[in-house]
């Protein structure tokens, strides 16, 4: 089996990209994609809570502020998501926090936001599947030594699922992610009757958590419980993020399904810490999960328990990660359309998705799962410092907006999104001063490193479109080569953009060859501007757009070729490629290696004269 088969029998076959349209998601499947993220956390938020407060002691006066830290957290859930809704209506073709930070606040506002959501989504993948298979190994302990593998199997198969396309995925992720749901509503239901009908008996206290108390109940540590909670925010913006994935009326179903996600989210994360208070369930680290010690309680050892324990939660625990899988590829298509990110992140794979993002997150996130080895306990604190610092940003940018706006009921939105700034930016502060110490240290030094990395970047390519730039070049005087009857010595010029490289190849073929046709690849780009440069520049030579369905560039060259070869027989073709070369080796991942691969193709079929033209940058 050749790579390609391999490929096609993964992946699928190649769409077409008139077939974008078709790839775009019912309400009900983009809760699914885009919301698994935030309704998984409510397997593991109530439990790092408990566990923060666990220091302090393990009596119900302890243990019992997690139900005022739930409270807490749902007013926020509130005020965020009222505030993402004022969003998704001002930026109805999507309103990411990066794009919202730029257009607001500035540059580097909108860098920070980008680098700070880069982070939480590789992140979220790590804790996701750390998280799901945490919960299979409780349920089925000899798979413990297992996990970091188990871990990296996971991440494999969603990479997969995910570069089938959107719509496939969102095919798969419904069933788990709506069985998850009903689960968990029937588990709170069965638990609210007992308690009801006075059948609750408290969980037998584990002989592990027996200890020490090592410190007192303190405003420092249920602060840093309620960060810890804060975990059951994450996700809630993929929706705003997310807007053109959603069918037509797009930013309609986007208000909707947040707000049902909203509703869903907020009463499963109050129903569980609730009932982990009427059970007094006490958790363990690296022991069995909060959710799995109250079902086997509420419903015994049955279908449900084993259900909910070894089905619903680990494969929502994972699928989790199609959150990040769905908008981390589309923030690096911004950042590289902007010039931040390698030009490599912007372009659509074979299924309409952005496949070198998919590839980027996952091993990303397979790096961090080995490098932790799997402990969801030892990455969450590095977690949450992201999702707020991109919370912030983007309420901030919003208030920005609807005071440049001025729009009909402008105050009111201003007011709503200017709550949020205050209440992002507070859960912001807690987050870092509790978790500094735990390892959030980490991220708070990660995202300046990656601004300037996005900086670096974007200096690169300022640079090469300075060093290519026609705009110091007059454009010269040419004479249209007469039409010859017998030709000699023709050539092809292979023209990507028309630049300064392409000019030298064009002067060049000009001097070599008695018939030259230039072939241009149309995949989507600025046709108009293309052809306004081209007959200013190279008004004498033939151009040849060739259309590309399926976003190839090297495939519809290789078949003009052929063509051009097979009606000028007994005559040596010359095909030009015009490259630049840039300053240093590592400068060159920067950009695609088309001219490689497009030679290569070349080669395989046989043509003999391959000729590049490089300009030295």
């Amino acid at each position: 089996m050749t790579f390609s088969q391999l490929k096609r029998f993964l992946v699928g076959e190649t769409l077409p990209t008139s077939a974008h349209a078709e790839e775009r998601l019912t309400k009900a499947a983009a809760l699914a994609v885009l919301s698994s993220d935030a309704l998984s956390s409510v397997a593991y938020a109530t439990q790092e809570t408990l566990l923060v407060l666990m220091v302090a002691g393990t009596s119900r006066h302890v243990l019992g502020w997690s139900l005022p830290i739930a409270l807490a957290i749902v007013i926020l859930l509130i005020i965020v998501m009222v505030s993402y809704r004022q969003t998704i209506r001002a930026y109805p073709k999507g309103g990411g926090s990066y794009i919202v930070a730029r257009e607001n606040l500035g540059l580097y506002p909108g860098l920070i936001a980008g680098a700070s959501l880069m982070i939480d989504y590789i992140l979220t993948v790590a804790v996701s599947v750390s998280a799901g298979i945490d919960n299979l190994v409780s349920a089925l302990p000899a798979l413990r030594p297992f996990t970091v593998d188990l871990c990296l199997v996971f991440i494999f198969l969603l990479m997969i699922a995910n570069l089938r396309g959107v719509k496939e995925s969102g095919r798969i992720f419904m069933v788990p992610t709506y069985a998850f749901i009903a689960s968990i509503f029937l588990l709170l239901g069965i638990g609210f009757f007992n308690q009801l009908t006075g059948h609750v008996m408290a969980v037998p206290s584990p002989a592990e958590s027996i200890h020490h108390v090592g410190e007192e109940l303190s405003l420092f540590l249920v602060l840093r419980a309620f960060a810890a909670g804060c975990t059951a925010l994450t996700g809630v913006e993929a929706i705003s993020d997310g807007v053109l994935a959603f069918k037509p009326p797009e930013w309609k179903n986007a208000r909707q399904t947040l707000l049902a996600l909203g509703i869903i989210l907020g009463l499963m994360f109050l129903g569980i810490t609730y009932l982990a208070n009427l059970y007094q369930v006490v958790p363990t680290e690296n022991g069995e999960t909060v959710l799995s010690i109250l079902s086997r309680q509420i419903v015994g050892t049955n279908f449900l328990y084993y259900f909910i324990v070894l089905f619903a939660t680990p494969t929502i625990l994972l699928l989790a990660a199609n959150t990040s899988y769905a908008d981390f590829p589309r923030l690096c298509y911004f950042l590289a359309r902007d010039g931040f990110l390698p030009r490599q992140l912007s372009l659509l794979g074979d299924r309409l998705v952005y496949s070198n993002g998919i590839l980027l997150l996952s091993l990303s996130a397979a790096l961090l799962v080995i490098v932790f080895r799997g402990d969801t306990t030892a990455i969450i604190p590095l977690y949450a410092v992201g999702v707020f610092t991109s919370f912030t940003l983007s309420q901030a940018g919003m208030v920005r907006h609807w005071f440049k706006e001025k729009s009909k009921g402008w105050q009111a939105s201003a007011w709503m999104n200017g709550i949020g700034t205050v209440a992002t930016l507070l859960v912001l502060a807690i987050v870092i001063w509790t978790k500094f110490a735990l390892g959030a240290w980490v991220v708070v030094f990660a995202i300046p490193c990656l601004v300037i990395f996005f900086g670096s970047i974007h200096r690169h390519y300022r640079y090469v479109a300075d060093k290519l730039s026609l705009t110091t070049i007059t454009p010269k005087q040419y004479v249209a080569k007469p039409t010859m009857t017998a030709v000699s010595h023709p050539a092809i010029v292979v023209v990507g953009q028309v630049h300064r490289g392409t000019i030298e190849a064009l002067d060049y073929a000009r001097g070599i060859a008695d018939k030259i046709v230039a072939v241009h690849v149309d995949i989507g780009g600025d046709n108009e501007k293309f052809q306004r440069d081209w007959q200013t520049f190279a008004p004498d030579i033939p151009l040849k757009v060739l259309p590309s369905p399926y976003r190839s560039v090297v495939e519809p060259i290789v078949d003009y070729v052929r063509d051009f070869e097979a009606r000028y027989p007994g005559v040596l073709t010359t095909i030009i490629i015009p490259a630049f070369v840039t300053r240093r080796w590592w400068e060159e991942l920067l950009h695609n290696q088309t001219t490689l691969f497009l030679k290569n193709a070349l080669r395989t079929k046989k043509s003999r004269v391959i000729t590049t033209v490089r300009y030295y940058l």
